[in-house]
């Protein structure tokens, strides 16, 4: 068994103190990385040393084996320096964790995998969605395959929106089997293959740094055994509605973080802010006092939201027929919470020279996570309707 490192012997718990010291120095960053587009691998690395990229792993390869409640509180607090680094920890734990609970996973690839995240400080995501299909989520099967050309598997297709990209070391696709009888699942992909290549396509207004490039796969050799878990398409496999729940509130949570960095940005400038014609700050003036108030609503509303989810979780009843609510919910007041701040201050708001521009790029990214707001109210309709 491994011994924890360093970064985690001393804590039952992630080390808050460490990662309220570097919460400041990304936010610093982030305009920075906004503007060039670039993934900010030095917060990477500073989460790393710091022990924060292992979190989710057993303790006995050196995690804390964090549940949904910490995974939360760790995004958000990453969110209000830069997202685009929470968005990138936040697939991080969820898939790295995902594979943690499944009993689908070889257990000799478990123990290769979490090895490498917590000697090399490697990085996995899912690549999911593709150019033709769009979000698995709404259905259909893959276009990438995986075939068996006589002497070993071999992987072929393009999976877009593949956040973390060039950062990456392992990359968990989902892919079909060729045939009339295919099946359909994850197939883990070491990034530094031959035959992997990654195309820079991500040109969005917002989320601007997590890289989220098209992953292409040319004839990749894949060993067998990385062939993890494919299954039949009707045969989904219960860890995949977990990690679909917990993805949901996790989103939520990152983009009520933005929402929090924005708040906190305006109070600061409204305290800062004394035109000459008023002789007192903005902060003195009544409708700033209402505006305040009504972003602190909002956001305590969203904090009302993640509590109900966190505590149906905790209470074994999992997630799954609130979480997509919850997203949406969270996210839409997000949106609303930093378009009041932008509305009410007017050009110092649009200003690239501030960061509630940036933020207001940044959250408005929060809709296209699945589940999308028509998905998510679909669902819970139908689930309501019998």
């Amino acid at each position: 068994m491994d011994t924890l490192p360093a970064a985690l012997a001393q804590h039952d718990t992630p080390d808050w103190a460490a990662l309220e010291r570097l919460v400041p120095r990304f936010a610093a960053r982030a305009a920075e990385y906004d503007r060039s587009g670039d993934i900010a691998l030095d917060n990477l690395a500073d989460l790393r040393d710091a022990g924060f990229l292992a979190l989710a792993l057993p303790r006995a390869y050196g995690g804390l084996a964090i549940g949904l409640r910490t995974v939360l509180e760790v995004v958000s607090r990453i969110a209000r320096g830069d997202p685009s680094t929470a968005l990138i920890v936040s697939m991080q734990y969820l898939q790295s964790g995902a594979v943690v609970r499944s009993d689908r996973w070889p257990a000799d690839v478990k123990a290769e995998l979490f090895r490498s995240i917590r000697h090399e400080g490697a990085l996995i995501n899912a690549l999911r969605v593709e150019p033709e299909l769009g979000t698995p989520a709404r259905g259909g099967l893959p276009a990438t395959t995986v075939r068996h050309d006589g002497t070993t598997w071999r992987i072929s297709g393009r999976k877009i929106f593949s956040t973390g990209s060039t950062a990456l070391r392992w990359g968990v696709a989902w892919a079909r089997t060729e045939g009339d009888a295919p099946r359909v699942g994850q197939v883990l992909v070491p990034l530094d293959l031959p035959g992997v290549r990654i195309e820079k396509s991500w040109h969005q207004m917002g989320m601007r740094a997590t890289g989220s490039h098209t992953v292409i796969f040319e004839d990749v050799a894949i060993p067998e055994r990385y062939l993890v878990n494919l299954n039949p398409p009707a045969a989904a496999p219960d860890d995949a509605v977990q990690l679909a729940s917990w993805h949901a509130v996790v989103i939520g949570a990152l983009y009520d973080g933005v929402a929090r960095a924005a708040r906190d940005w305006l109070v600061r400038f409204l305290h800062e802010r004394a035109p000459s014609n008023l002789g007192a700050s903005l902060a003195t003036l009544p409708r700033f006092q209402t505006l305040i108030g009504e972003i602190d609503a909002l956001l305590l509303t969203n904090r009302a939201l993640i509590d109900h989810a966190l505590a149906r979780e905790e209470s074994g009843e999992h997630v799954d027929s609130d979480a997509g609510l919850v997203k949406h919910l969270v996210t839409e007041n997000a949106i609303a919470a930093v378009g009041k701040a932008v509305a009410a201050i007017g050009n110092p708001g649009l200003s690239q020279d501030n960061p509630l521009e940036r933020h207001y790029r940044d959250v408005l990214c929060g809709r296209i996570h699945t589940p999308q707001g028509d998905s998510a109210l679909g669902t819970a309709g139908r689930a309501a309707l019998g």
